[in-house]
């Protein structure tokens, strides 16, 4: 390696020594290469390494070559190749290589692979740590038996007995073994004689009147020992269990003796970082790190506290756990206390203890949802982004039992943190009046059980509220439910969150999955009850979760749909659902606590969750507004291209009617809805050509006629599939049974071609069309998937036709050209053309109610089936619901067919007809389930909103069907422009423009 490489190296990680050039696929290893120094061409000292043949190539470094641009690409290929070696130097334990390979993280799998060759030298050092230190003499005085060794201190220093005192007189927690001749034995400290002195850091009180107790301690090097010190009547010891996060401890306690200090040994704890179990006479305490292990272990890991005193057992005595002494109730007691001081630390009212926490004073909220006077300009009026948006969800796991003793509960921080004071509540509770109804929508689980009494819980449930965009808990404003999901409970929950920093904020949206509801009578029930208020002149907006929306009748989908709220932004309405997940964690620890102690654990929780949701607000922001940018770009070009394809004054009504709807909400926003079903049928159509064939010259009954051929046409389909279905051993009844199937069809396929002479005064017929099934739509019934070929000749052994009558032509007007126009049959190819267009639409329909009715089987009866039985029964109907939407496929095939051989115009075939892809029969709910959760960014499949309108004549159901889809799409698209500028507000659009947008354009 160059000297030049070599400072590079150096500088870029740190120094290997002038190590050479690394070998392809060759790990970096110090420790299997040696170094020697020897004399460079300058005689100056250099290192090399001595035995590096399998690592490294020892091949001469070139010269640095003439040309500058040469020069300059040569350091930047050093550069990077450096920068390959501190890679595999420092990640080598996470990142495996191969050559010619890109770098592939390892898995568990890799690194126990690579710890297997060594697990005999692990144990052997295990081993080996657990054997006395062949050092007989202490290694810090260098006189007593070194006997003592701690287990917590680094390294594996052997000490004698005064010496061990000694230097843990400040580290009291640590574990400290005795070799007695054939193992080393646990001692405590105090065993040892350690002496824990109260006050005067660590120091003994200055107001004792033993003079030993400040010199030093002798040293009796023979016995090994140091004396106890004595003590003055001044001064007092106590033996006290102390609780650490290492286990639980033994230590002598020797109280300050300074005047005023006699009554005050819970206050020495204190300062000492100890947390006294009582107050008057202390003989257990907590340090403070125990404390704070347990709430976060209660936090993140939902660990009770009598797992956790477990545990702190466990880790004393992991053989005999029973013997620890256990202070589980002490715990419990002393975490409380612990809760309310660090919550009213954090909150500054410590500082000031004048003032008195008042009511969600102790409670953490969304940083970017608008509060007057804390996060908004003072001149944010009359601006639609400036509103409160709120979701309210009740859950059913948070369960309390029924108190023996209520009246002997002590409260901490009731109303101080997330739910509710208990005694206004329960005042409200008293006087409020509940109408007993059932759910006029749907049979909604929180509605009908709102008269379920549980004797044996004081609360069935939680009622919360929180932010929509960003789900966080609403100070003040979690309810307790006592009979169910009631409204009386609700309502109260709302009307706090209401008035929580809201002052002059005049809207409010409230997404509740049963929204529609308790909207019906919400504000006739806050002007009946006393315990209810909501801000003057606020406006509610109701809606439903999109997800739970899909539960809902139909004609809740419109008026209680986020995706037709103006200012809702792009919401699902269902975070709170998120946010109940790790809440239900704990609900089983707190069912059986008292209500004053499972308040403050909820507090505590919700206090932790809307804490991390304000660290993580800004790359929360960051990634909802990167969605927002992508959402815009995907929905404003169809919106536009739609908008473009249709009449600008159909476009000019549709606006009004939709300005009228977001304004007046209600009825106003079932414009949203269909309003006409279906397209016209091909009997529709049969009955309007019948009533006009007198009109002209035409012969009577070419309708008819005409509906006979195409009905042959779908005989001759279902023989063909009734072929297909036949098993390969078919026996001699179904061969017979397909043989008389063709002869009957044949004479009906004579008995029309003998009235087409008629029809075409005796002119001279071509042969018909013969149609062709289309493969990809011909499954059986045996798989679902492939087509089984029988052969013909195994079915018609002892027939002697040349042409099959499945197989037979069927002469139509669509036989004969639409461009010949000298055989007169322009009449017959137009009514022809009619009815193809009325058979097209009628395959529309019936592909629509058959994956419709597919959808209906999987969702409801096959995903749901509670036996072997009915769940064969169901995959047996969704296959023939399958053999159903391939035969209206390929009738639908042979009417495009011939509309193309018919002169139809391309555009029509392109843009009303299409032609179907097997991809686009998937289940498509746009029409069958309009209410259905997930369509914010979705669209409608081409045959779910064709008819037969063309050439600008009118079309009702063309005009609703465009009517609507205009609708949704501009809904759509305005969602994602006020997600964007809502995510431009609340983070700061400039800010988010700067890291967002050139990451876009990178990725472009």
């Amino acid at each position: 390696m160059s000297p030049q490489k070599k400072n590079r190296l150096k500088a870029a990680t740190f120094s290997f020594k002038g190590r050479g050039r690394l070998s392809k696929g060759k790990d970096l290893d110090v420790a299997y290469v040696s170094h020697k120094q020897v004399i460079g061409k300058k005689r100056k000292m250099t290192w090399v390494e001595s035995c590096a043949d399998a690592l490294y190539d020892a091949a001469p470094t070139p010269s640095p070559s003439s040309s500058p641009r040469k020069r300059v690409r040569e350091e930047t290929q050093q550069l990077s190749s450096i920068q390959e070696e501190f890679d595999r130097e420092v990640f080598s334990d996470f990142i495996s290589y191969t050559e010619n390979q890109p770098r592939k993280t390892k898995t568990q799998n890799d690194f126990i692979q690579e710890y297997l060759p060594f697990r005999d030298s692990y144990l052997n050092i295990l081993l080996d740590l657990e054997k006395p230190s062949e050092v007989l003499e202490c290694q810090s005085c260098q006189i007593g038996d070194g006997k003592f060794h701690c287990l917590t201190c680094s390294g594996d220093q052997t000490l004698c007995h005064p010496c061990m005192v000694k230097t843990h007189q400040h580290l009291p927690f640590h574990k400290v073994q005795e070799w007695t001749g054939k193992c080393f034995e646990d001692k405590s400290l105090e065993e040892l004689g350690f002496v824990w002195y109260m006050g005067h850091g660590g120091q003994p009180c200055p107001f004792s009147e033993d003079p030993q107790a400040w010199e030093d301690m002798p040293v009796d090097a023979e016995a090994g020992s140091v004396p106890m010190e004595t003590f003055s009547s001044s001064t007092t010891t106590s033996t006290l269990t102390i609780i650490h996060s290492t286990g639980v401890f033994l230590h002598n306690i020797v109280w300050c003796g300074c005047p005023g200090s006699q009554r005050q040994q819970h206050l020495q704890l204190l300062k000492a970082r100890l947390f006294p179990a009582s107050i008057t006479r202390p003989r257990t305490a907590f340090t403070f790190e125990v404390l704070d292990h347990f709430l976060i272990d209660a936090l993140e890991c939902k660990t009770s506290a009598s797992s956790f005193f477990e545990k702190i057992r466990q880790m004393t005595n992991h053989s005999f756990p029973d013997t620890v002494p256990n202070r589980y109730r002490e715990l419990m007691s002393v975490s409380r206390l612990w809760r309310d001081l660090m919550s009213r630390k954090c909150f500054g009212f410590g500082h000031d203890t004048q003032e008195k926490p008042g009511k969600g004073d102790l409670a953490w909220f969304c940083p970017s949802c608008p509060q007057p006077g804390i996060n908004i300009p003072d001149n944010w009026q009359d601006n639609w982004l400036i509103s409160q948006r709120y979701v309210v969800d009740g859950n059913f796991t948070a369960q309390h039992m029924t108190m023996k003793m209520p009246q002997l509960d002590i409260s901490l921080s009731d109303g101080l943190g997330y739910m509710v004071k208990d005694r206004e509540y329960q005042a409200h509770l008293s006087l409020a009046v509940e109408s007993k109804e059932r759910s006029s929508c749907s049979n909604h689980r929180a509605i009908n059980t709102a008269n379920i009494n549980r004797s044996n819980l004081r609360a069935t449930g939680v009622g919360a509220t929180a932010c929509a965009r960003h789900g966080c808990f609403v100070p003040h404003s979690i309810v307790d439910f006592q009979k169910g999901e009631r409204h009386m409970n609700i309502d109260y929950s709302i009307c706090n969150a209401l008035n929580y920093h809201s002052a002059g904020i005049d809207s409010s949206l409230i997404i509740y999955d049963v929204g529609c509801q308790w909207s019906i009578n919400f504000l006739q029930r806050v002007a009946e009850s006393q315990g209810l208020s909501i801000p003057e002149n606020m406006q509610i907006i109701p809606a439903v979760g999109k997800f739970h929306l899909s539960a809902h009748k139909l004609a809740c989908f419109a008026r209680y749909s986020l995706n037709f709220v103006q200012g809702a932004g792009h919401v699902d309405g269902e975070i709170l659902e998120t946010l109940w997940a790790p809440f239900n964690k704990i609900s089983p620890t707190a069912r059986s606590m008292s209500h004053a102690h499972r308040q403050e654990v909820l507090d505590d929780h919700m206090r932790d969750s809307n804490w991390k949701k304000l660290v993580g607000i800004t790359k929360t922001l960051l990634t909802k507004y990167k969605r927002a940018l992508k959402g815009v770009d995907e929905t404003k070009s169809p919106f536009d291209e739609l908008t473009w394809s249709l009449n600008p004054e159909k476009i000019s009504i549709w606006e009004i009617e939709e300005k009228k709807a977001v304004e007046e909400r209600g009825e106003y926003l079932d414009i949203y809805q269909l309003q006409i079903n279906k397209a016209p049928t091909m009997a529709e159509i049969r009955l309007k050509l019948t009533e006009s064939e007198n009109d002209d010259t035409r012969h009577p009954g070419t309708v008819s006629w005409l509906i006979t051929g195409i009905n042959l046409e779908d005989l001759q389909d279902a023989l063909r599939a009734d072929i297909r279905q036949l098993p390969s051993d078919a026996t001699s009844a179904q061969k017979t049974s397909i043989e008389e199937k063709r002869q009957r069809l044949a004479a009906r396929i004579a008995k029309f071609h003998e009235t087409a002479d008629a029809m075409t005064a005796g002119m001279d017929l071509d042969i018909g069309t013969v149609h062709s099934d289309d493969p990809r739509f011909c499954r059986t019934d045996n798989d679902g998937t492939e087509w089984v070929d029988v052969s013909d000749e195994e079915i018609s052994e002892d027939i002697d036709e040349e042409i099959l009558t499945e197989e037979m032509g069927i002469w139509m007007p669509s036989s004969v050209s639409q461009h010949n126009g000298t055989l007169g049959l322009g009449p017959l190819q137009a009514e022809e053309l009619e009815l193809r267009k009325g058979q097209a639409n009628d395959c529309l329909e019936n592909l629509r109610m058959a994956l419709g009715h597919k959808a209906l089987i999987y969702r409801q009866y096959f995903r749901s089936a509670d036996s072997t039985w009915a769940g064969t029964r169901s995959k047996q109907e969704a296959r023939q619901c399958q053999l159903k939407i391939d035969k209206y496929v390929r009738s639908y095939q042979r009417a495009r067919s011939a509309m193309e051989c018919l002169g139809m115009e391309e555009a029509t075939l392109g843009s009303i007809y299409r032609e179907i892809m097997p991809s686009k029969l998937s289940i498509d709910k746009e029409v069958t389930e309009e209410n259905r959760f997930g369509q914010g960014s979705d669209g409608l499949a081409w045959f779910w909103r064709v008819n037969n309108a063309n050439e600008g004549q009118e079309d009702a159901w063309m005009d609703e069907f465009y009517r609507v889809n205009w609708l949704k799409a501009k809904a759509r698209w305005s969602r994602w422009e006020e997600e964007l500028s809502l995510n431009g507000t609340e983070g700061g659009s400039k800010q988010l423009d700067r890291v967002i947008k050139p990451m876009l354009i990178n990725r472009s």
